[in-house]
Parts: C-alpha cells; structure tokens; sequence
C-alpha cells in the first residue's frame, strides 16, 4: 500500500510531513511531493492548491508518477444540511460536481460521457475513516483542541455524517445558493471545492479513495468569518490525530492479514 494524502492549504495538512520518518521532497507540476513513512505506512503528502481542475490535476500525478494505491483527501467543507454543524466531520459516501450543468445536452449534473452525477468514495476505506474519526473524537479531542477554540467555535459534542459531498469552483457562502444544492441534491451534507475531481480521477483510473471533511461554516453569509482561524487551529488538529489512527490501523490490519497469509 502507497498511501497519497491530499489537501488543497498547507494549514490543513499540517505537522504530517514533520510526523513523516525519512521524509524526502520532490518537485513536479510546481507541487511539493513529500514521500515517506506515517506510522509504518508508506505515503506521499502534497498540497494540491484549491479547486477541481488542482485536485484533479494533482491526483493524477500521484498514481501516474508517485504510484500511489490509494488517496486520501482532508480538509474542510461547508455544512450541506441544516443537521450538520460547525466542529462535525464529514465523511464521503459519494461525490457529485455541483457546478456541472452540460443542459439540455446531458442531464445536469452529469459528468459528460461518463453516465454518472455520483462518483462512489471508497466503502473500505470510508469504514476505516469512520472508525478513525470515531476514536479522534472519544480519545483526543479533549486534549487537541484548546479551550479557547473550542468555546470560540462552540465546539462541544461533534458528530459524524457520512453522505453525499458536493464540489465546485464557488466558495459557497450564501443561504439561497445552499438551500438551491439542498433540494437538487438530497443526503447532502457537505460542499467544498475539490473532492469530487479527485473521486472521478480514481473512478477512472480504477483507484479506490476517501475523503474527510471538518465542518468549518456553514456555507451561508458568514461563512469566512475566522476561517482560516479555524483551519489552522481546529481542523489541522483534526486532519492530524485522524490521519494517524487511520494509519495505525490500517497497519494492523495489513499485519493482520499478512499473518493470516502465512498460516501464522
């Protein structure tokens, strides 16, 4: 396994790389590709800057040239739904580009020549992110994020949501334009502006991958008020302990079966 971890800001990947043992960096497409182990995993870091056509661009080269087997994508992401709230985490069941709209020559939504609106997010993997977020949030949520920040953000007793994630070129902060995705898409629960892009790349090139979201607005007026307030001292510390469960795990669970292999 070959892990490619995504994000589109460096803050919301952040300490990963510093968590990296023998991290080594290489250059291409103007991205910093930083190889290495994440708790016994093999991976490969890299900001993809925001937007589709980035992610996309971005996930493509780490199967093409980095060789990953599967991609990981965090960061953060609007509330979809009124259920949803700021502090959540939102994991992908699948993705649609919100902005797509091919009409009347396809159906919108629909990606066209593809016959699909929906691209799938990766069962196994998503089960794994639920387990890793459930376990973040009942052994190190206390302590990872400071009491300031959480009375700031009215962090006190986060969820986790797994759905239908939207994305597109848009910054979505406005009430009508959310309650318009709301009752074109139902079981959404969060937009952003990337992960969709990723999730058809790996449709295509035949590669499973995940996406995890930390609610940090909720996609209306005030939605970049102390965002990046948030990204740097909420979701960097969700990404972080998430992450490192999810490789702890999948560790174990790769020793597992590589026991069971060999008859031990």
């Amino acid at each position: 396994m070959r892990l490619g971890i995504i994000s589109a800001l460096y803050e919301e990947q952040q300490g990963l790389v510093e968590a990296m043992e023998r991290p080594y960096k290489l250059i291409h497409g103007e991205r910093e590709y930083w190889l290495g182990q994440l708790w016994e995993i093999d991976a490969v870091c890299v900001l993809s800057r925001i937007g589709k056509v980035a992610a996309a661009l971005t996930a493509a080269t780490l199967v093409e040239k980095f060789g990953v087997t599967h991609i990981l994508f965090t960061g953060v992401a609007g509330a979809g739904d009124k259920t949803v709230q700021v502090g959540d985490i939102v994991v992908a069941e699948s993705l649609v580009q919100h902005d797509m709209d091919a009409s009347p020559l396809f159906p919108r939504f629909e990606v066209p020549l593809t016959g699909l609106t929906h691209f799938p997010a990766d069962h196994r993997l998503g089960a794994r992110l639920m387990d890793a977020a459930q376990s973040f949030l009942d052994n190190d949520f206390e302590e990872a994020i400071d009491p300031l920040e959480k009375a700031a953000f009215h962090l006190s007793r986060p969820r986790i949501h797994r759905g239908l994630i939207a994305s597109g070129d848009q910054f979505v902060n406005d009430r009508e334009h959310i309650n318009g995705l709301n009752a074109a898409l139902p079981g959404l629960v969060a937009v952003e502006m990337e992960g969709a892009a990723v999730a058809q790349v790996c449709h295509e090139l035949g590669l499973p991958c995940a996406v995890i979201r930390t609610i940090s607005d909720n996609a209306n007026e005030n939605a970049a008020t102390d965002f990046m307030r948030f990204v740097k001292s909420v979701a960097a510390r969700y990404a972080f302990h998430i992450v490192r469960r999810f490789c702890l795990e999948t560790e174990e669970t790769i020793v597992q079966a590589s026991s069971e292999a060999a008859g031990v």
